[in-house]
């Protein structure tokens, strides 16, 4: 899944101001984007200024974080590594400070509608970078946050110039290598057990890309023999520290390790900062709750719709047996291991045909989705992902990585393909690629506000990917075969308990056994499936409350303009103009919409 949750690592997974304002509309019949340059007449003055300075906020905030801005394809500032310090924490406060007095100087009641989200999403972005800092701290405690091959492979791997100069931007990198190690070592205080096991493995699995990937890259450059020189020196000397660094992790002497538990006082404000939701943590806990049992109500009339054709008894007394049976049953049905990847790719242009058959958004085909192994400096978290390039390299590929189960022992593997089973994985397409995430992240980096693009919101990101499997079901996808109706409550459910996960171990203290419980016995999860989702939660906090979170609120957003504009709605029209306000909070999303809705009746009238 996207990575998708902005942490001091920044969200390169999930994030996306020469800012036109715009009601960004679609054309409905052509499903072509129209011209946006009309401006709303607030207060030209004040929008003119508030223009100025998020250009000029922007430009510094690339000084103070150029690993980001390489990530989001500005790439002025590649060769620079920031070794942390209390000297660099204490220029990202004065900055953080400094913006946040200045943007006391715009009046919201006199700046455009677009103008007023954008600077909530600066506000934010800041509250929460200082939050970061002074009271989250992952610096001292999550040794995965250091990684300096990430971004190198980026680098290495990106289309935005030539490679002798991509690779000058790694040359440069590279010098402060082992100064960025050094400074890591003393920084992390306390850190968990399992955040210390995946910055191991993480920095362990990467070297190969300076070792191979980066070498054979210099080899074949047309850089000059002494440049080569110099660059397999400072390869090696990254590469001596890189390990040492994990050997150091292997070694460390940490008797009373911090747990994993985040506990509720970091929480609730993480999730605020993170999810922007008009919900609180504990009312999307709730809903998500009360949504679980709704869920198994469905489930169970399908299962003893199916139960005859697939030979599984009924057990009236209890129904997740019933329902676990007829899962199991179907879920025989799965792909070769070996032919995960190679299904995945015959999947993505059957949805796009799909997609413009029913008109249900415009997906523009000069956007390229490379479906590929997950590089191994990803393993570890998700088993698959998309990487989208950034504003700035909008012409970039858009990555489909998928987790390779070649290595994986033969229980372990069929585990994972019957919960990725023949319909499951057809879901899970629709989610990560078309129309989920490959789609909106598409747009976003269309979005006239380079802010919303680079500030994206989590919840809109994967509550639009959630939303679309919900959708597509609706439209008709699946022939509307109770097979595929049944595994797509099983996936949905997935997304809610992700929800009832995140809160219950990060709030209320749930531990492993407790945990995985709940995702087999009640949200019918495989075991594989369920220790790995263990292990994420164990590694991430809020971003599991994301999925559901986002939905709600896009679903709820639907069916409410579905109402007020009754035969004037137009599916193709709302996910076009939903998409077209870039990755913003869906919250600012409802109230451009209702905005614009209440707008065009007065003018009607």
């Amino acid at each position: 899944m996207i990575s998708l949750p902005l942490t001091l690592k920044l969200k390169q997974t999930m994030n996306k101001l020469k800012l036109i304002i715009v009601s960004a509309m679609f054309a409905a019949a052509c499903g072509q984007p129209v011209d946006t340059k009309k401006t709303e007449q607030v207060n030209d003055n004040s929008d003119q200024r508030f223009d100025g300075f998020k250009d000029r906020f922007i430009e510094n905030l690339w000084k103070i974080y150029p690993s980001w801005a390489s990530s989001q394809g500005y790439h002025r500032y590649d060769s620079i590594l920031v070794v942390p310090s209390e000297e660099s924490r204490a220029k990202e406060n004065a900055f953080v400070q400094a913006n946040l007095d200045s943007l006391k100087a715009y009046d919201l009641a006199k700046l455009s509608s677009n103008n007023k989200t954008d600077y909530y999403l600066i506000e934010n972005q800041l509250k929460e970078l200082l939050w970061n800092n002074q009271s989250y701290k992952s610096y001292e405690w999550n040794p995965s946050d250091y990684n300096v091959v990430s971004g190198i492979a980026e680098l290495l791997n990106g289309t935005y110039d030539k490679l002798d100069e991509r690779l000058m931007g790694i040359y440069g990198r590279l010098k402060n290598a082992p100064a960025y190690y050094e400074s890591a070592e003393k920084y992390i205080k306390n850190p968990t057990k399992v955040h210390t096991q995946l910055g191991m493995e993480q920095n362990l699995n990467s070297v190969s890309v300076l070792e191979k990937d980066l070498v054979d890259s210099v080899k074949k450059s047309g850089l000059s023999e002494p440049v080569k020189k110099e660059f397999q020196t400072r390869i090696n000397s990254a590469v001596k520290s890189v390990k040492a660094y994990a050997e150091w992790l292997k070694t460390m002497k940490n008797d009373t390790p911090r747990s994993f538990h985040l506990g509720k006082e970091l929480f609730e404000p993480k999730f605020q900062f993170d999810i922007q939701s008009r919900f609180t943590a504990e009312e999307i806990y709730n809903r998500a709750v009360q949504r679980k049992k709704e869920l198994h109500k469905e489930m169970y009339k399908l299962s003893i719709q199916l139960a005859d054709k697939y030979k599984c008894k009924v057990d009236a007394k209890d129904t997740l047996k019933t329902i676990r049976t007829v899962i199991d049953a179907i879920s025989l049905k799965h792909v070769n291991r070996d032919s995960f990847q190679a299904d995945i790719e015959k999947r993505i242009p059957q949805l796009v045909e799909y997609i413009k058959q029913k008109n249900l958004i415009y997906i523009d085909p000069a956007k390229p989705l490379v479906v590929r192994k997950e590089p191994a400096y990803m393993a570890g978290v998700a088993g698959a992902s998309i990487n989208a390039p950034g504003p700035y390299d909008k012409n970039g590929n858009t990555y489909y990585n998928v987790g390779s189960l070649s290595s994986w022992p033969a229980e372990k593997a069929e585990s994972y393909l019957r919960e990725y089973n023949y319909y499951v994985l057809q879901i899970l397409s629709i989610h990560e690629a078309i129309p989920g995430h490959y789609t909106q992240l598409v747009y976003s980096n269309q979005s006239p506000s380079l802010i919303k693009s680079l500030f994206g919101n989590g919840a809109m990101v994967e509550g639009w990917a959630v939303y679309t499997e919900r959708m597509m079901m609706e439209s008709g996808y699946g022939n509307n075969e109770p097979e595929m109706w049944l595994m797509y409550y099983k996936w949905h459910l997935r997304a809610v308990c992700n929800t009832i996960l995140d809160y219950s171990v990060h709030v209320l203290g749930m531990e492993k056994d407790d945990a995985l419980k709940l995702l087999m016995d009640e949200a019918f999860q495989q075991k594989a499936e369920a220790e790995g989702k263990w292990r994420r939660v164990s590694l991430t906090q809020v971003q599991l409350c994301s999925y559901f979170t986002g939905f709600t609120e896009i679903y709820d957003l639907r069916e409410e303009l579905k109402q007020k504009m009754g035969d004037k709605f137009n599916l193709k029209a709302f996910h076009e103009k939903f998409l077209s306000y870039g990755s913003t909070p869906v919250k600012y999303i409802r109230e451009l919409m209702l905005e614009d809705l209440n707008s065009e009746k007065t003018q009607s009238k």
